[in-house]
């Protein structure tokens, strides 16, 4: 049986971890909400009403590719590629080209930097294969002006940061409806994960600028994988509701 993504692949092992998809969309979460497309998601009412919903809805289509059979794995990108082409038509226009990479392009960086924080540095190969996997999702959906390479995707994705990116209502609307659904203290913690992972300019959009405290708490997280008690900490800092969803995402 052919998979869309080879079994011995670097990004079976990171998506395979809830940790680490945790925070893949902890650092995309504050990014997007600075995307000058936001608003596309504003129109279907579903991120601000349910951004933990719409996290999982996320993460499943995520997973279902990764871990898929080749031919399953291309039914769910074309499924979510008519996902999309519904609300444009609702909309009455479409959703642009540099909207999409930006999606395509903070997988992959936040794959990378989520990884490295709570394992270790991946070498140029495995970004290569990082880069591979999702380059092959957006080659799928038909995206066009996708870099060749992991060093052309580099270019891109600063170019993208400085172009596509900026502060607007519906930023301060994401973080308020982020705090309103995970309560205070798990609030703090997203934030702390995010000045973490984002990269300098987001963190600048953003007002990131005291010391990040989170640091020694990654380091007794990854002590407590060793000694198999990290479920503990998942199931205390979890919301209840979706804690059943999260332990579940450990695969690998």
């Amino acid at each position: 049986m052919e998979y869309f993504t080879e079994e011995n692949s670097i990004v079976r092992r990171i998506w395979g971890r809830g940790d680490t998809i945790l925070f893949i969309f902890a650092g995309a979460s504050a990014e997007f909400a600075l995307n000058k497309a936001v608003d596309w998601l504003y129109f279907t009412g579903r991120l601000p009403s349910d951004p933990l919903g719409r996290l999982f809805s996320t993460v499943a289509y995520a997973r279902k590719i990764v871990f898929a059979e080749k031919q399953a794995a291309h039914n769910a990108i074309d499924a979510m590629a008519a996902i999309h082409n519904s609300v444009e038509q609702a909309r009455g226009y479409s959703i642009p080209d540099w909207a999409y990479r930006d999606v395509l392009f903070m997988l992959i960086d936040y794959s990378i930097r989520s990884f490295e924080v709570l394992e270790r540095k991946l070498t140029a190969a495995e970004k290569e294969d990082v880069f591979s996997v999702f380059y092959r999702v957006g080659a799928r959906m038909g995206l066009k002006g996708l870099p060749g390479n992991y060093e052309e995707w580099e270019v891109m994705r600063t170019h993208h940061l400085e172009e596509d990116l900026q502060y607007s209502r519906y930023t301060a609307n994401l973080f308020k409806q982020y705090n309103k659904h995970l309560g205070f203290l798990r609030y703090k913690l997203l934030l702390e994960v995010q000045m973490l992972l984002v990269p300098q300019h987001v963190k600048a959009l953003l007002g990131f600028k005291r010391l990040i405290i989170i640091k020694p708490l990654v380091s007794f997280y990854k002590l407590s994988r060793k000694f198999k008690f990290d479920w503990l900490l998942k199931a205390a800092l979890l919301p209840p509701l979706y804690r059943k969803e999260i332990l579940a995402l450990d695969t690998y």
